[in-house]
């Protein structure tokens, strides 16, 4: 796969009433010490001022852009709406709450081209709703292939890229509401790709009691129904990853 410019990053930001922190996030990008990057917002219909928020950033900043879905779609439909629209060679993840250390890119890329990697995840720290430090890291691991991936989901959304020189082959995000960022991994993973990770913490994940992932019981459904129905693992199979799964959520969350 060739593209016109071999070192742009592509940032992919689906954003849904995110008004209250993504200026804080576009500024994480801005402060990037790597500078060739695009951003691409897709907004799911918000109802609060995202969109102004947006478009102030983009009077100054003319490399970002902004679609907007024309009915509430969820997180799926608003990543791949701006995947088909990217242009870069890398392709980089990040939540509209989420913030980015300012060498995230620069650190990222540079594993990736010395190490031929087709993906890549960091490490990251935990932030609550008001940006105070948790004083909790959460670890990336080392190498993830297909089976490792269903015991232990490591690769955060916004710590993730994509080099598409390797992966080559056409990628999106399945249309379901939740977990859809874990089942992309789980696709790209059993072609026969593998993720690596880096040590170094390099993002901000922000821990909200309102989010969609917060519950874990529901959390723990949504896995199921990858393992079982999606993936078609069977029974045992399915109980056998689940119970990794399982335990390694515990020890990310409370253990680190």
């Amino acid at each position: 796969m060739q593209f016109e410019d071999p070192h742009l990053v592509s940032i992919i930001i689906p954003t849904f009433n995110s008004g209250k922190y993504i200026a804080k996030t576009l500024k994480s990008v801005g402060d990037q010490s790597y500078q060739n990057w695009e951003v691409l917002i897709t907004d799911d219909c918000s109802t609060d001022d995202t969109i102004s928020v947006i478009e102030k950033f983009q009077k100054q900043e003319k490399r970002i852009r902004l679609f907007r879905n024309t009915v509430n779609s969820g997180a799926a439909i608003s990543r791949n709406k701006s995947l088909e629209n990217a242009k870069g060679r890398f392709v980089a993840f990040l939540d509209s709450d989420d913030l980015w250390k300012n060498t995230k890119l620069a650190t990222q890329i540079k594993f990736m081209t010395q190490n031929k990697v087709p993906i890549s995840c960091t490490s990251y720290d935990l932030i609550d709703e008001k940006g105070i430090p948790l004083g909790k890291t959460i670890r990336s691991v080392p190498r993830l292939d297909y089976k490792s991936h269903l015991k232990n989901t490591a690769i955060g959304m916004s710590t993730s890229m994509i080099d598409r020189t390797i992966v080559k082959d056409k990628f999106e995000f399945i249309n379901i509401r939740t977990r859809q960022d874990c089942y992309l991994w789980i696709t790209l993973l059993k072609r026969g790709h593998q993720a690596y990770g880096i040590e170094e913490p390099l993002v901000f994940y922000r821990v909200r009691s309102n989010s969609i992932s917060a519950n874990k019981f529901k959390a723990a459904k949504r896995q199921w129904y990858l393992y079982y129905t999606l993936e078609n693992l069977g029974l045992f199979k399915s109980a056998y990853y689940f119970f990794f799964y399982a335990y390694n959520a515990v020890k990310k969350r409370i253990i680190t």
